[in-house]
């Protein structure tokens, strides 16, 4: 994945100071590379029971939306509160320094729905979880969750594994 990984750009002291900032958007301008990422996620989701992507606002709708389309499924966006237009559930959850919302339509998720969750970035898995409870509150059924980067070192694929969630990435930036 070091083809991928070369193109993800990285901002020291983005949004603040001594952090690394892995911006992906070097990696979607660049046609092959954004169609490596695509094609990646398509082998390894090609026959897999699924029957919705949801994508996390906002890098996450680019992704999951080529994806559900290579794949002919349908596409579901979780946004930010106060964002989409109909009947919503919501699901507030920590962040670093006080409290974020996530919202998705209630009927955007039939009870028994195979899954699918993609991201850019897995970090502190925060946006991940409260991805997933919006999810099995609506009784869908999480087959596993996909990233293009993973940053290892702060911790969110352990949170992601002890809540019982598969996940998959395509590269990993040691340190913050």
């Amino acid at each position: 994945m070091e083809k991928i990984k070369s193109r993800i750009r990285t901002i020291p002291h983005f949004p603040k100071q001594g952090i690394m900032f892995r911006d992906i958007t070097t990696l979607l301008k660049d046609a092959k590379g954004f169609r490596m990422v695509i094609d990646e996620f398509v082998q390894r989701y090609t026959g897999v029971d699924i029957d919705v992507v949801v994508g996390l606002e906002a890098r996450g709708f680019i992704l999951g939306g080529a994806l559900a389309h290579q794949l002919g499924k349908g596409f579901v966006p979780i946004r930010k509160a106060g964002k989409l237009p109909g009947e919503t559930v919501s699901h507030e959850y920590e962040l670093e320094y006080g409290t974020d919302k996530v919202e998705m339509h209630s009927d955007a998720i039939e009870r028994g729905s195979k899954v699918l969750v993609i991201d850019d970035l897995l970090a502190t898995a925060g946006t991940a979880l409260a991805a997933a409870a919006l999810i099995e509150k609506l009784g869908g059924d999480i087959v596993e969750m996909a990233f293009i980067v993973d940053l290892p070192d702060i911790g969110g694929r352990k949170r992601l594994a002890d809540a019982g969630h598969k996940m998959f990435t395509l590269c990993e930036f040691e340190g913050d």
